[in-house]
């Protein structure tokens, strides 16, 4: 079972009360959360892809670049 499957019942509350609006007020309901959404990630500090710099490196050690590499070219042809 997955997250979706199983039960919230805030989560149902919430849907079936927002079902029960117009297209009007559920499209006004969208605006307000993705506005809040939109302000809660905008504080978020912002993070670099250099961060991630150095963090495979202990898988490479011990392996030879060349052999690596011919058989992985080696491997495309079938």
């Amino acid at each position: 079972m997955g997250m979706s499957d199983m039960p919230n019942p805030s989560y149902d509350q919430a849907k079936r009360c927002v079902q029960a609006l117009g297209p009007a007020d559920q499209l006004r309901l969208i605006a307000e959360l993705v506005g809040r959404l939109s302000s809660d990630l905008d504080r978020r500090p912002r993070r670099s892809l250099l961060e991630l710099q150095g963090l495979g490196k202990g898988v490479w050690q011990g392996v030879d670049v060349d052999e690596y590499l011919r058989r992985e070219r080696s491997s495309w042809s079938g």
